[in-house]
C-alpha cells in the first residue's frame, strides 16, 4: 500500500495528535504516573507544589504526616524547612500514587542526591509514619529509630502526632 504525500503527511499529523498533552492539562490523571518536576513551592512539612509542562501541581507526600504550620504547631515551621532544605528548586521524580481528597497528587519524591524524600523526612525527625493510609515497614521502622536517638521533634517527650493536633484544634473552634 502507497501513500501519497498528502496523506502520509495526514498519518503523521494523526498520529501526532495523539501523543500531544491539551492546554490546560489540569484535568490531568497524574496517579500511577511516573514524572520530572521542579519544586516550585514548599507549602508545609508535607505539601509541596511541582511544575510539571508548565502547570503546577501540588503534592501531598505519601506515608508520611508532619507537624502542622498553620495553628503553630512545634516543628512545624522546622518540617517546611527541613523539606526545602531536601528539594526546594530541584528538579525531583515524582511516583504518584493517587489523589487525596483536597485533590493532592499522592506521591513519592526523590530528589538529586537520590534520597526518597518522603523517608528522609521521617530519619530527620521531621514527620510521623502515617499509619491510618499506610502500613509501610520501612516507614514505622524509621520512625521507631528516630524515636530511639531523639532525633527532631522527638527531642520533646509531648510531642503531639498532627491528626491529634488537628482534631484538638477542630474541638476547640467548635
Amino acid at each position: 500500500m502507497r501513500l501519497g504525500k498528502v496523506g502520509l503527511l495526514l498519518l503523521l499529523l494523526t498520529l501526532q495528535s495523539c501523543f500531544i498533552q491539551p492546554a490546560g492539562n489540569k484535568g490531568l490523571n497524574y496517579s500511577n504516573l511516573v514524572f520530572t518536576a521542579k519544586v516550585i513551592r514548599i507549602m508545609d512539612g508535607d505539601t509541596m507544589e511541582v511544575l510539571y509542562q508548565n502547570h503546577p501541581v501540588k503534592i501531598r507526600l505519601a506515608h508520611i504526616d508532619c507537624p502542622e504550620k498553620r495553628g503553630h504547631q512545634p516543628f512545624g515551621t522546622k518540617a517546611r524547612q527541613a523539606l526545602s532544605d531536601l528539594c526546594f528548586g530541584q528538579m525531583v521524580m515524582i511516583q504518584g500514587q493517587n489523589y487525596d481528597r483536597y485533590k493532592r497528587l499522592i506521591a513519592l519524591v526523590i530528589n538529586n542526591k537520590k534520597q526518597v524524600v518522603n523517608q528522609e523526612m521521617v530519619k530527620l525527625g521531621m514527620a510521623w509514619h502515617f499509619k491510618k493510609y499506610s502500613s509501610d515497614p520501612l516507614y514505622a521502622q524509621l520512625e521507631i529509630t528516630a524515636r530511639k536517638h531523639k532525633v527532631g521533634l522527638w527531642q520533646d517527650s509531648t510531642a503531639t502526632a498532627p491528626w491529634e493536633w488537628r482534631a484538638m484544634k477542630h474541638v476547640l473552634v467548635k
